[in-house]
């Protein structure tokens, strides 16, 4: 946490994080010429930026895409803030809100959140695969799959019965990675939202999007990093995916640390 509050101390690094956090995904080029800042001084700070785990970096193609990871900043609310002033709760679900929320890049938007677990690298691959695990923080149901490459990936929503939605297993490199693609909008999903005739064959249009779990051991515990990728501009499901994976993925970290389940309020 201390590296966390030099990284804040410094403005520039500041305009940086407000950089992101009003367009994420900026390569180098695009920070140095929105903030006009040379680009050894925004290296620099992006630099201290990532040492402090505030920005992650993705990799794409011959470019490096930089987001803004609010994980730290989550843990310095729940350490100096929401302990001494409860009251403001509501204000800082809203900061979460704004710093989970990626922007659409050149390309669509994407989903890119990174968080730190205290579990091993096959303990988090278990709890990523094994469907008992799963509906533990995936609201009762979640994908299931033998995670073979190739392998089918069938949903189950609320405890029913699993649905074959086309999904397939993408990469599966036990306690390293997991990839797979993600369904699009489905009959079964109407009820959940009373979507119109039109509003659904609109979304149905929409192309699938893939979502890749990276695992990278870091001391005694893992780096997970979760990409959610290849949505159109203005798409309903990547609204969907931003929306919901934050809390999916801070109920993981809680039942991987604590053993017990995270129930998010309604």
């Amino acid at each position: 946490m201390d590296e966390v509050f030099r990284a804040l101390a410094d403005p520039g690094r500041r305009r940086l994080l407000d950089s992101l956090n009003a367009r994420d995904g900026q390569t180098l080029r695009q920070l140095c010429t929105e903030l006009d800042i040379t680009r050894q001084s925004v290296s620099k700070h992006l630099a201290v930026l990532e040492a402090a785990n505030l920005v992650t970096s993705v990799r794409h193609g011959r470019e490096k895409l930089h987001f803004l990871n609010p994980v730290p900043i989550h843990a310095i609310a729940d350490r100096w803030m929401d302990r001494y002033d409860r009251q403001r709760i509501g204000a800082l679900a809203d900061l979460k809100r704004v710093l989970e929320e990626p922007v659409n890049t050149p390309a669509g938007p994407e989903f890119v959140y990174v968080t730190y677990i205290n579990a091993s690298p096959m303990r988090l691959w278990q709890a990523l695969t094994e469907p008992a695990f799963i509906r533990r923080y995936f609201g009762g149901g979640g994908p299931e799959s033998d995670w073979n490459v190739g392998d089918p990936v069938r949903w189950s929503m609320e405890g029913e019965p699993s649905h074959d939605w086309d999904q397939v297993v993408l990469a599966s490199e036990p306690g390293r990675k997991l990839s797979y693609s993600w369904h699009n909008y489905q009959p079964e999903m109407r009820k959940y939202f009373g979507w119109s005739d039109e509003k659904f064959a609109e979304m149905l249009a929409e192309p699938r999007s893939v979502v890749t779990f990276d695992i990278e051991p870091v001391g005694p515990g893992v780096k997970l990093t979760v990409s959610h990728t290849g949505f159109v501009p203005d798409s309903e499901m990547y609204k969907g995916v931003r929306d919901g994976w934050p809390g999916i993925l801070s109920g993981l970290k809680t039942v991987l640390e604590t053993g017990e389940d995270l129930v998010l309020a309604d």
